[in-house]
């Protein structure tokens, strides 16, 4: 690579050995992405686009070259992130592993009673998917008197949904269909007439008045609702639909075949007593055991293969997980472990295996776990470039590139290239880090009283007491599945409803928000331009009148490629900037509505220095680690740790008073540098030192080790958890052999680690 530019890379030249294991590590923000996903692996998926034949090339997106002056050497490049599999309720974990074939295959040679060949055992196959829900496990009912307003006559519009609007062409199949008095209140109708409007089958109309469409045919509003929203995908309705939907539909188990997803035949054959669907629901660990004990010569080699792949989910941390669960449940940690898995039993070679932060969620036994698959993608003869900041994922490289020293402008440049070892000795940021034992805490905070949680029995967890002290830190810790989040985010606010939970669910506005608009100040700018010029501050919103007319204020482009992920090309016509000429026409201090969305937080707490709301908003951004995330940034290109950080910044902004606050915390540091991890601690100490509680759920051990008190689950996931394996404070911990979290905490703060 000779001369990357892309984003904040400054003229990046460098070799990245093949055939290796390479690590590019360095700060949150100084750049590691922006080489490893957004230059490399984007020239690498844009060269293999332009190989295809003219015809397919010119229905694939137009993918923009990166900033480079050249790259040789380039293969064939996968892509594995953190991206969540969309919502398709028909994949699971085991066709997302691709191991549903084998398991298919093995019952239609061996199950007793046949149901027939491999596609009878398959709940996307019509000769095998149960026909009341359709191979999906649960069915959807549409509540009537959600759906209608029985005072109202067809004329008034007496369907509350927008779909069926008064004067629309749904609207019409029935007002014209010749069938209905008009005028008459819904309430009136006698049974038959209403079962007609609600639930009639499709039918050719007798007599239908001339306003009728001319080639519609008529059937019931609920089922035309059920055929044309509710077994929709998904992403193919607007976001208004499904909130209408919500509203008047509820889900439930399939009575026909009690989730199962498939028919009465292929539920009926088994195999010492165990159909498909028996297996399916297991977990991968225990399904895993039952497998060592099935043998039989006529399908061995298909058994081989789903053991196989039991083996690899468990040593990726999945054993808990079962092969039915719906992949859209999947966190991003977990669906890219599920990827890698799927990779691990490709017959391609030479291929550029790049990862996003494989660690992410996974406990330091789970990583070590981990760092051997990555390692036989290498053997198989593969190039794998691991972007990632965990010292155990460092330490297994062939190389190591460490991008820095700083986030934003003050990265970009390669620090330091070569072995881990000769990292540690390097004086980089992370070199000095890297080479440094972990310091476990002697002394901890005193309690000031304490809660307790009674009978924790949520998912896996065994129905224990847990005592949770007020005004310190207390580290919920264990390896993932274990109960962690069960006991910290669901049972603890279930029962003491004064712990405020900040998770890393989805925020709303997604696209449309950026953490201007989370921490309440979006408004400020954009009244800062309003004055400036004169006009409406809707001109400077990209939601509003300052939209790019093009692409209506997304920045970007969006082609759908049917089975094919969605691919975002950058708006030719703002370049991105998401605001028409307009808005891009006024200036404040020098710098249009655009250029203040692409700053950095201490950039823009400079650009409105009169403004005390901005500039302490600014500083929250900071001192929760996002200092290196652009203000205008869309929150749907933010990862979950980074969410969550950035609500837990307007959470306590709003709070004038932190004495009695308190907050739990689901992995807050995910996705940061050790350093940052640093900075984390800090506002965690002022927040506590201000009277607060905090309750967090992690893996790093540079904040179980500075925690006050911690709370092991374990000692396995799944069923193998849900259990106290130890409570105290990490000096404590570190001389508990039970437990998991204790060693991993000995090996990081030993001198030889």
């Amino acid at each position: 690579m000779v001369g990357a530019a892309t984003n904040n890379l400054r003229d990046v030249t460098l070799d990245v050995p093949k055939k290796a294991l390479t690590v590019v590590t360095g700060v949150s923000g100084s750049g590691k992405s922006s080489l490893v996903l957004d230059t490399i692996a984007a020239e690498a998926q844009r060269l293999v686009n332009d190989a295809y034949p003219t015809f397919v090339r010119n229905r694939l997106p137009q993918l923009p070259a990166p900033e480079v002056q050249s790259m040789d050497g380039l293969t064939f490049t996968a892509l594995i992130d953190q991206r969540r599999f969309t919502g398709n309720a028909r994949s699971v974990v085991a066709t997302a592993c691709d191991v549903a074939p084998l398991m298919r295959l093995v019952f239609s040679r061996i199950g007793e009673p046949s149901a027939g060949y491999t596609p009878a055992y398959s709940f996307n196959d019509p000769t095998g998917m149960c026909p009341e829900c359709e191979g999906i496990g649960t069915v959807v009912d549409i509540d009537p008197d959600e759906l209608i307003d029985p005072d109202k006559s067809i004329n008034e519009g007496p369907v509350r949904f927008s779909q069926f609007r008064r004067g629309g062409y749904r609207w019409k199949r029935f007002a014209y269909s010749g069938l209905f008095d008009r005028d008459k209140p819904l309430k009136d109708y006698t049974d038959e007439e209403m079962d007609l409007f609600l639930h009639a089958e499709q039918l050719k109309l007798p007599d239908p008045d001339p306003e009728f469409p001319k080639t519609a045919r008529f059937d019931g509003v609920i089922t035309r609702m059920r055929d044309t929203f509710v077994k929709n995908h998904p992403t193919k309705i607007s976001a208004q639909v499904r909130a209408e939907l919500d509203r008047i539909t509820t889900r439930h188990t399939c009575p026909e075949c009690r989730g199962a997803r498939l028919n009465a035949a292929a539920r009926a054959s088994l195999i010492d007593g165990r159909s498909l669907a028996d297996w399916s629901a297991m977990s991968v660990t225990r399904l895993r055991e039952l497998l060592a004990e099935t043998h039989d010569p006529r399908v061995e080699p298909a058994l081989d293969g789903i053991r196989a792949t039991l083996d690899a989910l468990r040593s990726v941390g999945l054993g808990y997980l079962s092969l039915d669960r719906t992949s859209s449940t999947l966190s991003g940690g977990e669906a890219q472990r599920v990827k890698i898995v799927r990779h691990l039993g490709s017959a391609l070679t030479d291929v550029t295996y790049v990862f996003d932060e494989p660690s992410v969620g996974l406990h330091p036994v789970d990583v070590h776990l981990l760092t051997h698959l990555l390692l036989q993608l290498r053997d198989a003869g593969n190039t794998v470039l691991v972007v990632e900041h965990h010292r155990q994922m460092i330490g297994i490289a062939d190389h190591v590139i460490d991008v820095g020293p700083g986030a934003g402008t003050e990265g970009g440049r390669i620090e330091f290239e070569g072995t881990p070892d000769a990292l540690r000795a390097s004086g980089t940021v992370t070199g000095r880090l890297l080479g440094t034992p972990l310091e476990v805490a002697t002394t901890a905070r005193p309690w000031r009283g304490s809660t307790v949680v009674r009978k924790a029995g949520a998912n896996n967890l065994t129905g224990f007491d847990a005592e949770i002290p007020l005004g310190v830190l207390t580290a919920v810790t264990g390896v993932a599945g274990s109960g962690k989040s069960s006991l910290a985010t669901r049972e603890l606010p279930a029962q003491h409803p004064g712990f405020t939970v900040v998770g890393q669910d989805p925020l709303r506005g997604g696209a449309r928000s950026t953490s201007l608009s989370i921490l309440g100040v979006a408004d400020h700018v954009r009244g800062a331009f309003a004055r400036a010029s004169g006009l409406d501050p809707s001109w400077f919103s990209f939601n509003s009148k300052g939209a790019c007319p093009a692409c209506r204020g997304k920045g970007h482009l969006t082609t759908e490629l049917a089975f094919l992920d969605d691919v975002s090309t950058p708006c030719d016509v703002c370049g991105g900037r998401r605001f028409n000429d307009t808005a891009l026409g006024v200036t404040v201090n020098g710098s249009t509505i655009a250029d203040v969305l692409g700053m950095a937080a201490h950039a823009c707490a400079e650009q409105f220095p009169d403004d005390p709301d901005i500039v302490a908003a600014m500083s929250w951004q900071e001192r929760v680690g996002l200092g290196y995330i652009a203000v205008g940034q869309s929150l749907d290109t933010l990862s979950g740790g980074e969410k969550q950080r950035l609500l837990l910044a307007r959470h306590v902004s709003q709070v004038e008073d932190m004495a009695g606050e308190r907050i739990v915390l689901d992995e807050p540091t995910t996705g940061l540098h050790p350093s940052d991890v640093d900075r984390i601690n800090v506002l965690f100490d002022d927040l506590l030192d201000a009277g607060a509680t905090l309750v967090v759920v992690e893996h790093n051990l540079r904040v179980v080790a500075r925690a006050d008190h911690v709370i092991d689950i374990g000692p396995g996931a799944g069923t193998d958890g849900g259990r106290v394996v130890f409570t105290g404070t990490p000096a404590a911990l570190l001389d508990d052999a039970a437990s998991l979290t204790g060693r991993a905490l000995r090996l990081a703060s030993s001198p030889d680690s």
